[in-house]
């Protein structure tokens, strides 16, 4: 068989900057090329030169298309990357996408980590993979990529070592989705796979889903219909923006939440619904179906969509009630905060937090129930209601992640456990070896194991 080996350059027991080197057959693969996010010195590191020679590197494989996951792909272009990078067509057009827009938080050129000509380059290079379509990076070795259940077009990346009638095979996991989603399919069965790169974001946590997210969103709209009031919803522009607007097209067309104007202020978000509508087929079964029967699936007539800066503004002249969803998801920067501003001092209005608030983020301190946050500068006094979802993560939790790891584990010879904060990741790496047998850690940054 093959010699193989592994490096981890990023994701080690840590969330962010996903970056992992397989070596294998004589050929070197990276998997994920993320920003460090979250971090004291992220900028920094996101910013130092990659630490091995990316014109020695044969492939990328971009797994799903998160910043944490793509946000250095065009800084490896320009640093001399010149091979094919391998996603799914869905995840490419997002990575597009969310590259372009990433650029919009660049300060200057000088202190910019790509140029648009990185950008450009790096697109260029993108060889798209259907699910399941199997291509050779060499004589020994090929790729699959596989639904992985986490966002529109992610993947698993199943790498395939042979040797005339031996095979060895070894997965990238990616980000592994929480299912069922509301909108694509679930991830796929591997029973074969003989080394394992999981991820652990919620390694040892388990979700709540103690009343059901569709009703509680259903509640939000009505109540703030009877209050005419102002429903705000911090929303990421990809997964949870089409997810929102699938769920409240169901509740229009079915007569279940009165009509009021639902705003979408967010220009990525709308450039991602684009995305979404492109492929459907790589919706959940009854999604693309209920697709062909209604191809308008993320618009319904109360829906309208503000791109402009004065579209924007302009959802102030509209009477409450009225819903809007904006970015950022934790309440960071983007739009939303400009509602909030407006109508968190509403004692009519709400607050509808549907994903993960992290430590001093605005998102957190409104959860945590601060009675007064700075705005641009500005003290508001929190008189909306706020309610938080807890139904809409689109991670696998510790026990999704083990029936996974478990559904191949007699063929299991190590688990590489990645992309979680130090106690979650190390915690589920001990969960594996106590529960199934099977050797598991979790690697720091620069570690290489040969397989």
């Amino acid at each position: 068989m093959p010699k193989a080996a592994i490096s981890f350059w990023g994701g080690a027991r840590e969330v962010t900057g996903a970056c992992y080197l397989l070596e294998a057959a004589g050929k070197r693969v990276v998997v994920d090329c993320g920003m460090f996010q979250g971090c004291d010195d992220c900028d920094l590191r996101t910013h130092q030169p990659f630490p091995f020679d990316p014109k020695k590197v044969d492939a990328l494989v971009i797994t799903h298309a998160h910043i944490d996951h793509i946000g250095r792909i065009p800084k490896f272009v320009a640093e001399g990357f010149h091979g094919p990078i391998y996603a799914t067509p869905p995840t490419r057009d997002l990575v597009a996408l969310l590259l372009e827009d990433a650029m919009n938080f660049f300060k200057d050129a000088s202190s910019a980590l790509y140029r648009r000509v990185d950008l450009e380059d790096a697109m260029r290079q993108f060889v798209p993979l259907h699910y399941e379509e199997s291509i050779a990076l060499g004589e020994q070795l090929s790729l699959q990529l596989l639904p992985s259940g986490h966002i529109l077009g992610s993947s698993f990346a199943r790498f395939s070592l042979k040797k005339g009638s031996e095979e060895r095979v070894i997965l990238f996991t990616g980000d592994v989705g929480n299912d069922p989603s509301i909108l694509i399919p679930s991830r796929a069965s591997v029973i074969d796979a003989n080394v394992f790169v999981i991820e652990s974001a919620y390694g040892n946590k388990t979700h709540k889903h103690t009343v059901d997210r569709t009703l509680m969103l259903e509640r939000a709209i009505e109540d703030v219909a009877a209050r005419k009031g102002t429903l705000m919803i911090p929303a990421f522009a990809t997964e949870r923006t089409q997810e929102l607007l699938h769920e409240i097209n169901e509740m229009v067309l079915q007569k279940r939440v009165p009509e009021v104007p639902v705003f979408v202020d967010s220009p990525l978000a709308i450039k991602a619904t684009a995305v979404f509508a492109r492929y459907p087929e790589y919706y959940r079964d009854e999604i693309r179906e209920l697709a062909r029967r209604h191809p308008h699936l993320f618009e319904f007539k109360t829906l309208k969509m503000t791109a402009s800066v004065e579209e924007s503004k302009a959802i102030n002249d509209v009477r409450p009630p009225k819903v809007i969803i904006a970015g950022s998801g934790m309440s960071t920067g983007g739009r939303i905060l400009h509602h909030e501003k407006r109508y968190l001092g509403d004692q009519n209005s709400i607050l509808l937090v549907t994903g993960y608030q992290a430590a001093g983020s605005l998102g957190r301190r409104l959860v945590d129930k601060a009675k007064e946050v700075r705005i641009h500068g500005e003290p508001i006094t929190v008189r909306a209601e706020v309610r938080v979802i807890d139904g809409y993560s689109a991670h696998a939790d510790e026990a999704q992640l083990m029936d996974f790891v478990n559904e191949t584990r007699d063929r299991l010879e190590r688990v590489f456990v990645v992309q979680g904060e130090p106690a979650a990741a190390l915690g589920f790496a001990q969960t594996i070896q106590d529960r199934l047998g099977v050797p598991a850690i979790a690697p720091v940054y620069g570690e290489r194991f040969e397989l």
